[in-house]
């Protein structure tokens, strides 16, 4: 018996730092516009996630607060732990934990931390999970989390062992729909090689007691009746990609609302994605699928 699919779920990365009452205004604008999750990033020069997650809570009723992600090399899991604790208690149990092992070398090298290998960053990122599990599972932790068992965990991951781990430990695998190059480039993965990463995935997860939410973040948004105009100027940043190519990629939502929100249930059908997060900068322009798939 085949199951039935998840809700959509829809959230936005906010990125750009800003005054208390500047981040307040568009912290209760994604609640109005209909955002289910509320997420902040953890790179140098954006703001800080934990203190950002908590004013947002104090604006908003209704929208998650989630890490997406953490880079966990900045982290010692003890510290994180109380992190962890505070915002989930001071946000209402509203938190959600997003984790990655980070890929960005230069910003390790700017706050004086070791980069590591990608195994040595996965050992950590796994470290630390299982840290936070014994640390905030133990009542006698202080300061103590909100919610029971735990918080909600999102793991990033693209690569096989990081596909594994989240398997075995994440609530929401988030499929970053793209790998890593050298110096942090970031290089899409198409709709086949998405296949492929889900395919990882659901071997990996098949004896799980309860499925995952599985999590892609897009990166291009634009509701237009001319597709091929409206990609044009995204050309450039993909160029080893046709225009097609790209058009077909599945982190490139572009084209009229009916074949967005067409394009998003059939990868839902396709990856079993349900849950879709946009970067700030198109916040408003996703705003009529968030509505258009309310409820589905």
């Amino acid at each position: 018996m085949s199951r039935l699919p998840r809700p959509f779920r829809f959230g936005v990365s906010l990125l750009a730092p800003a005054p208390v009452d500047e981040w307040h205004a568009k912290c209760r604008r994604a609640e109005d516009l209909g955002y289910d999750v509320i997420t902040v990033a953890d790179h140098l020069g954006l703001p800080a996630p934990f203190p950002a997650l908590v004013a947002a809570a104090q604006v908003t009723e209704r929208p998650r607060l989630g890490t997406f992600v953490l880079n966990t090399g900045f982290w010692n899991p003890a510290l994180l732990a109380r992190e962890v604790a505070t915002t989930d208690a001071l946000t209402g149990g509203r938190l959600e934990l997003g984790l990655g092992t980070g890929y960005v070398q230069a910003e390790h090298e700017t706050a004086g931390l070791p980069w590591g290998t990608p195994r040595e960053r996965v050992d950590h990122l796994q470290h630390t999970i299982e840290e936070l599990d014994r640390l905030l599972g133990s009542e006698d932790h202080q300061p103590r989390p909100v919610q029971s068992p735990r918080v909600p965990l999102l793991i990033g991951a693209n690569g096989d062992r990081m596909l594994r781990l989240t398997a075995e430990h994440a609530d929401i695998a988030a499929f970053t729909g793209a790998r890593t190059l050298p110096g942090g480039r970031l290089e899409p993965v198409t709709a086949a090689e998405l296949d492929q990463r889900v395919a990882v995935y659901r071997e990996a997860a098949a004896g799980r007691k309860e499925p995952a939410e599985l999590n892609l973040l897009i990166q291009i948004v634009t509701v237009a009746e001319d597709r091929s105009e409206a990609i044009r100027p995204w050309l450039p940043r993909i160029p080893h990609l046709t225009e097609q190519q790209v058009l077909e990629l599945p982190i490139v939502l572009v084209g009229t609302l009916e074949e967005i929100t067409e394009r998003l249930r059939a990868q839902r059908e396709r990856y079993g994605i349900s849950y879709l997060t946009v970067l700030e900068p198109h916040m408003e322009a996703f705003a009529p699928v968030v509505e258009a798939l309310r409820g589905e």
